[in-house]
């Protein structure tokens, strides 16, 4: 059985919804460089949704929705610094949860807190992310939350680029992932809608199935 779902309910509107308002962006012609280094014909802002009511609300739902349907036991939710912040504060208050959220790396000042806000030991968290990419970063957050002595439950995300590499890393860690879009479901929308034409779709597909290697 899969560690990693998709939320089959939201998967093409989300994805609709993200190239609207151009959260997310694709260019085969005119790659974007990641930090990595990767060339990619995709590019993912989801923050953008933030500044669209009726996006965000339908975004709140379908998180609120995998976390209802995936792991209903949850008493608290955090999120992964920063982009899962609001989404999460979002979800824990539609949730009535307590709220706290996981920073990369201790803060330097202060209290010196890799984690923000209270998690006790007999919580069932469950994480709130905002893109899945490896999932290196979202699992340190996991880790972190692990080593107060609660109980990780699942991650639930916005959208996730289907990596085989993040499928290992969340089955290697044992955790469970439930995003509400994939990047199988953003591309075949994206032909639909015509963002991009069918020549794109395989230039977009060969980026998906090897990343580090794609030059267009």
């Amino acid at each position: 059985m899969s560690l990693v779902k998709i939320q089959t309910s939201t998967a093409e509107t989300v994805a609709i919804m993200l190239l609207k308002i151009q959260a997310i962006k694709l260019s085969t012609q005119k790659p974007f460089t990641w930090a990595s280094g990767w060339k990619s014909p995709i590019y993912c802002d989801n923050r953008l949704s933030l500044s669209y009511p009726n996006i965000r609300n339908r975004i709140k739902e379908g998180l609120i929705e995998a976390v209802q349907q995936h792991f209903s036991t949850a008493t608290a939710v955090s999120g992964v610094a920063t982009a899962g912040i609001a989404q999460g504060a979002l979800v824990a208050d539609a949730l009535s949860l307590p709220f706290s959220y996981v920073r990369p790396k201790p803060k330097e000042h202060g209290m010196e807190n890799l984690i923000e806000g209270r998690i006790e030991k007999n919580d069932k968290v469950v994480v709130v992310e905002d893109l899945i990419s490896t999932g290196g970063s979202s699992l340190k957050a996991v880790q972190a939350i692990r080593d107060t002595g609660a109980e990780v439950l699942g991650m639930v995300s916005i959208f996730t680029y289907g990596f085989d590499v993040a499928v290992e890393n969340f089955k290697k860690e044992k955790v469970n992932l439930v995003s509400l879009s994939d990047y199988t479901h953003l591309v075949n929308c994206a032909v639909q809608q015509q963002y991009v034409t069918e020549k794109d779709l395989i230039s977009l597909k060969a980026w998906r199935f090897d990343p580090a290697s794609w030059n267009g």
